[in-house]
């Protein structure tokens, strides 16, 4: 008698469903769609999440086979790659103690407990093992244990660390996986099927860390690295790696005198040098100017406040960590805010609101304090001190997606004005399915994602949607610009809010005379000064667009007797609004010259025996070199349409 083998259905991404015998591998469904598929195949993608090519199918479920076209197979690419290290550690130096290992947005770390130093030598060690250990193409193998017998095996190899994870994280059963005869470790995976797959890999340094980031705990050592699906794709990242350190914001910030840290005074606080403020200030007045012109209300808030305020607002319960302590005065304890919002709902709590006065739209560029641990504090991006271009909105249900739709606008015009072209914009969505870890109703959230989602589709704005990702106060937009090298910024923030309102009791009148609850947006399009900043930087390598530029011309006497010819042109200059200073030196032109390019000046004007006669003006571009003599007014109309039209370049 034959027995029926029980068969399960598999549905696909393009609307088909096939058939295949139960426990059938997800690599054996790629082989029968076609045996190019089943060779680029890296990973599949079912309805629990992904999951190895090896993995056997039981039941009824959706696939999608992912190749190294999928962001998501470049992620579990790192991820094997991050165990690779990992075992390759294990084994030219046995005794190390594992941490974790994630893969990244640009690559993997991995952190070990190791008393002694890992060298520069030891990172070129560690790549030739790694190399050994793809060669040998092992197998990532997933091994499931019952949550006593995993926890009795890590502690009998010493793995503390792994120990504490397991205890933290683990089910009754857990899976692990295993790479060559020493490395095991507590993972949830997928993983690549074997060391064979990885291509291309460079391991780039080695930095200090704590284990789970607290400085209290044991050190650590994180060593980074970065992998592909391709050599070429490897030597272009490692191509802008090295642009990146041209670019470094940190050594331009010192060559070019904007600003700097003084630890004297206190680690990740920003001293904001004459020409660095002078940029801030052309950057905080077009900002002042659109807030006016779009509709918001300028607000100034202290830089304290009552820790009850703090309380009411939650964040002395969900942000402590990243607070200040409070300080203890006469009559309450006081804390540094850490955020403008509870400020804002402040000033709309002030008076009662009426349906006609909606929407409220403040907006501050507001000074906030964050205890950054001392090990992640990065110049101008990572900050105890920094000053948010902050903006909430308090708006009736009704005209939410109106307001979102500006806001979006607003955000992307903010790219475009300070010269980034190419974006890239997420949608965090929250979990229907787990709503216990939400703020709000069903209906409130639904409102909330369409709303987005809406402002989204009108503005033609292609988004991905990240599920689950919201906050637990409601969903949010994020608009990630592409600098000149290809990197991603997080900066631009639109965020719903269902929390706050409810905390402070904040209403409206509506047209029935009742009180309503407004809907309340979160906004920020810089996400702080410093770090746009540090952005800008970076994008133009220090040379910044005319309008920016701190200092637009540089006035070049080619001698002492051109000199009061050229604090003439200075004084007329700056009467004109530009921005001008003069080299007095008794120096060649030559290195004034020089030295003006280094400084990346946008324009030069020569001055010298000619000039002095005919009053012209002997002009360079920073970009163009020398554009010969013109007239004051045509320099004048010059550079004036530069700093109007926002070019790039003088």
């Amino acid at each position: 008698m034959t027995v029926a083998t029980e068969t399960i259905k598999v549905a696909f991404p393009d609307g088909n469903t096939k058939e295949f015998p139960k426990g059938t591998t997800v690599l054996e469904v790629a082989r029968s769609i076609g045996p190019r598929l089943a060779k680029d195949a890296v990973v599949g993608e079912i309805e629990s999440g992904l999951v190895e090519l090896s993995r056997p199918l039981e039941k009824d479920t959706t696939l999608r086979i992912l190749t190294a076209k999928n962001p998501e197979a470049l992620e579990v690419y790192r991820h094997s790659s991050a165990h690779l290290l990992a075992a390759a550690v294990l084994e030219l130096f046995p005794g190390t103690r594992l941490g974790i290992g994630p893969p990244t947005e640009n690559g993997f770390f991995y952190d070990f407990h190791r008393e002694e130093s890992f060298t520069p030598e030891d990172l070129e060690k560690l790549e030739k093992k790694m190399q050994e250990l793809v060669k040998l193409n092992l197998p990532y193998e997933r091994v499931l244990f019952p949550r006593d017998e995993g926890l009795k095996r890590f502690a009998d190899m010493g793995e503390q660390m792994k120990c504490e994870l397991i205890q933290e994280k683990a089910e009754s059963v857990f899976s692990c996986y295993t790479l060559g005869p020493r490395f095991i470790d507590f993972c949830r995976g997928p993983h690549i099927p074997s060391t064979g797959y990885v291509k291309a890999f460079k391991l780039l340094s080695v930095a200090g860390a704590y284990w789970k980031g607290d400085e209290h705990n044991q050190p650590m050592q994180r060593i980074y690295g970065t992998s592909f699906f391709s050599q070429k794709e490897l030597d272009q990242h490692l191509h802008r790696l090295e642009e990146a350190k041209k670019r470094d914001h940190r050594k331009l910030g010192r060559e070019l005198d904007l600003f700097s840290v003084q630890e004297e005074a206190g680690s990740g606080l920003i001293f904001w040098h004459p020409k660095g403020a002078m940029v801030r200030k052309v950057m905080e007045d077009w900002l002042s100017d659109e807030y006016l012109r779009r509709g918001y209300s300028l607000v100034y808030t202290p830089h304290v406040a009552r820790l009850d305020l703090w309380k009411t607002s939650g964040h002395a319960q969900w942000f402590s960590q990243n607070m200040f302590p409070p300080m203890k005065l006469e009559d309450a304890e006081y804390q540094l805010k850490p955020m403008n919002c509870p400020f804002h709902i402040l000033i709309y709590k002030d008076k009662l609101h009426s349906y006609r006065d909606l929407p409220v739209r403040m907006g501050e560029l507001g000074t906030v304090y964050r205890y950054e641990r001392s090990g992640v504090m990065h110049g101008l991006l990572r900050v105890r001190g920094f000053t948010q271009d902050d903006a909430h909105i308090f708006c009736t249900p009704q005209q939410v997606e109106e307001e979102i739709l500006g806001c979006v606008e607003f955000a992307l015009h903010v790219l475009r004005t300070f010269g980034f072209q190419e974006y890239q914009v997420e949608l965090s969505t929250w979990d229907a399915q787990n709503s216990g870890k939400y703020a709000g109703t069903p209906e409130q959230w639904k409102l909330a994602e369409t709303s987005l989602a809406k402002a989204l589709e009108k503005l033609q704005v292609p988004a991905r949607t990240i599920p689950g990702e919201a906050a637990f106060y409601g969903p949010k937009i994020d608009v990630k610009l592409v600098d000149a090298i290809g990197r991603l910024w997080q900066l631009s923030t639109i965020q719903f809010d269902f929390t706050l309102p409810e905390r402070f009791d904040l209403v409206y009148v509506g047209e029935d005379g009742k009180h309503h609850r407004p809907v309340m947006v979160h906004r920020a399009l810089w996400g702080s000064i410093e770090r746009f900043f540090g952005v800008l930087i970076e994008h133009y390598a220090g040379a910044f667009p005319v309008w920016l530029a701190p200092v637009q011309v540089r006035v070049l006497p080619i001698s002492e007797r051109h000199q009061e010819q050229g604090r003439e042109v200075v004084s007329w200059l700056r009467q004109e609004g530009i921005r001008a200073e003069a080299d007095l030196r008794n120096e060649k032109v030559n290195l004034k010259i020089r030295e003006a390019q280094l400084q990346k000046v946008p324009y030069m004007l020569v001055l010298g025996d000619q000039e002095l006669q005919n009053g012209s003006l002997s002009v360079r571009s920073r970009k163009e070199g020398n554009q010969g003599a013109v007239s004051r007014e045509e320099f004048l109309a010059r550079i004036r349409h530069a700093i109007e039209s926002r070019q790039a370049e003088g």
